[in-house]
């Protein structure tokens, strides 16, 4: 469910684009993503870092598309924000006692530290290797189809890579240690 909410602002995004233009649709994101984020603060009282790392980069290349008329300032954004979110997970890998997979799942899973760090290191190649295919498409093909594709493709590449990782984690996932009294 929560894979659907944050993908609530492409979707949008998605039918603006249909229903008017790139434009229309750009502004549409860019509302999408910061009523996402109020609600969330709203609900919640905290946004997670993802939410704002994505808001500003919608607020900076949205903003940007608006201002200069120029779409390339959109197409852009899928593409930096998955090599930020790569990033940052393989830089984690690198420092600190977790990695970012664990300090966002390890409230839900139990693995051990070998597969954390697999786990993580995947993230980060998925996250590296979809910002490649963005720029691939919104370099080689028309409008339309990048629009598709940042709707269809990138949620579909995630949802596979979701399963792939869930038959993974399978065989890993340890139950929970009881607290002694």
């Amino acid at each position: 469910m929560k894979l659907l909410f944050d993908f609530l602002p492409v979707l949008l995004f998605f039918l603006a684009y249909k229903l008017f233009d790139i434009y229309i649709a750009t502004g549409t994101a860019i509302v999408a993503t910061v009523v996402q984020c109020g609600w969330l603060w709203i609900t919640t009282r905290k946004v997670g870092t993802m939410q704002l790392a994505t808001l500003a980069i919608i607020l900076v290349f949205g903003g940007l598309t608006l201002f200069l008329h120029d779409e390339q300032f959109i197409k852009w954004k899928p593409t930096v924000i998955n090599w930020l979110f790569g990033g940052a997970f393989l830089f984690s890998q690198m420092v600190g006692r977790q990695t970012a997979i664990e300090r966002l799942l390890g409230g839900n899973l139990t693995l051990p530290p070998l597969i954390w760090r697999r786990l993580n290191l995947a993230w980060s190649a998925f996250f590296l290797v979809l910002g490649g295919v963005n720029l691939y498409v919104m370099t080689y093909y028309d409008r339309d189809t990048w629009v598709n594709f940042k709707l269809f493709g990138m949620l579909g590449l995630t949802m596979v890579f979701i399963v792939a990782q869930s038959f993974y984690l399978s065989r890993h996932v340890q139950e929970p240690k009881e607290e002694v009294k």
